[in-house]
């Protein structure tokens, strides 16, 4: 049950996130934003998961793990009501409320499993856990454009809100035997970001800087990073108003996307294993990770549609896929008493660029008007990820 419990959880809450870069093209198209305003919309989202990491640690203790996350899922349902306002300052406001069960998301899953699992099937039950994050992307890009198209995006907020809300209701009552919180926390009722809190975000960075080769596999991270969140964020809007697909049929080019994210994380764990060598299978994934993103700029109307879905599913095999590898070798490379540290401070930087990279994207898009330039720039910093990569002697 605390697998279950966490599993479904974690896929409401990567439903909430990714639900934003696919139902935020209707939005636009009434209100009159333009494209690149999915970006800021989706930096936003990062936002919020970034500022709960940093401030939320101790409400965390203190209301406990699965609560803390259910609380913050219920809050980014009734968020979701603020989109019928025509207000872009409301939209990034609402975005970075909704993005905060992000960042609530893995701290409390691993919590939880961490003391649930049996120690022999204590990956498995990780990985299952994070097979609810391409999940609750795959559901997004297949429901969500189906729901706006039968009853208008207004109505569908509610509808999403629901299957939001669902879980959380259904988990509700596990939390009192799931959460393990502090007294201490609970008398003080101290909730406030303090000192102690900022050195705690101070610490992780720190951390990966006492080894060159750490340091440079926290990089790569924030390398592998950029297209991730550019394909997140831009692929809906890019194929609506680029090629001119119906949002239902982006939806189902984004849902592969994320479905060979699935598959993707498990494959590249196996060659990982049977290469014997991370750096090796993250360059793997680095090179198809800029072929994918740079011909992805290159797609014109006249692309057969299949292509752009086997274009899209590689994608997801490897741009939405490295993590897995990329979290054990940051790992691997720790002294043993702060992989704790190192970890968090390789999640930092992913979170910082998933902020800057969707924002930068959409400026290079408002400014030139045109996708490929900035899926070409995107593309190179893929390419980075070769160069960056230590490399072990053997």
């Amino acid at each position: 049950m605390p697998v279950v419990a966490i599993f479904a959880l974690q896929t409401a809450s990567a439903f909430l996130s990714r639900l934003i870069p696919i139902v935020a093209p209707a939005i636009a198209e009434e209100f009159g934003w333009n494209g690149s305003s999915i970006g800021y919309l989706s930096a936003s989202n990062a936002l919020g998961g970034l500022v709960f990491l940093v401030a939320g640690s101790s409400l965390l203790r203190q209301i406990g793990g699965t609560r803390m996350l259910q609380l913050l899922l219920i809050l980014g349902a009734a968020c979701m009501g603020f989109f019928l306002y025509p207000s872009m300052g409301i939209a990034l406001a609402v975005c970075c409320v909704m993005g905060m069960s992000n960042g609530a998301a893995n701290p409390a899953g691993s919590e939880v499993l961490q003391r649930f699992s049996p120690p022999g099937m204590r990956n498995l039950m990780f990985s299952i856990k994070q097979a609810g994050v391409p999940l609750g992307g795959m559901m997004a890009g297949l429901f969500v454009p189906v729901v706006i198209a039968l009853a208008g995006w207004r109505f569908s907020l509610f509808v999403f809100a629901f299957l939001v809300l669902l879980p959380t209701v259904l988990t509700w009552k596990l939390s009192a035997v799931l959460d393990e919180t502090s007294k201490v926390e609970k008398r003080s009722g101290s909730w406030m970001p303090t000192m102690q809190s900022l050195r705690i975000f101070v610490a992780p960075l720190t951390s990966i800087t006492q080894d060159r080769g750490l340091l440079k596999m926290s990089i790569v991270g924030s390398l592998f990073a950029v297209p991730q969140s550019c394909w997140f964020a831009f692929t809906v809007i890019y194929l609506v108003d680029g090629l001119g697909f119906s949002l239902s049929l982006a939806g189902v080019v984004f849902a592969v996307m994320q479905l060979g994210g699935v598959f993707g994380r498990i494959a590249l764990g196996w060659i990982s294993d049977y290469l014997r060598s991370s750096t090796a299978t993250l360059s793997i994934a680095a090179l198809f990770s800029a072929v994918t993103t740079v011909l992805l700029g290159l797609t014109t109307p006249e692309w057969p549609l299949w292509s752009i879905i086997v274009l899209a599913l590689i994608s997801g095999c490897t741009t939405a896929s490295w993590n897995g590898v990329h979290i054990a070798e940051v790992a691997r490379r720790s002294p043993p008493n702060l992989i704790a540290e190192t970890s968090a401070g390789a999640a930092i930087l992913v979170s910082v660029v998933n902020i800057v990279a969707p924002t930068v994207f959409a400026i290079l898009v408002a400014t030139t008007g045109r996708y490929d330039i900035a899926f070409l720039c995107v593309g190179v910093c893929a390419l980075l990820v070769l160069v960056i990569l230590p490399r072990d002697r053997r």
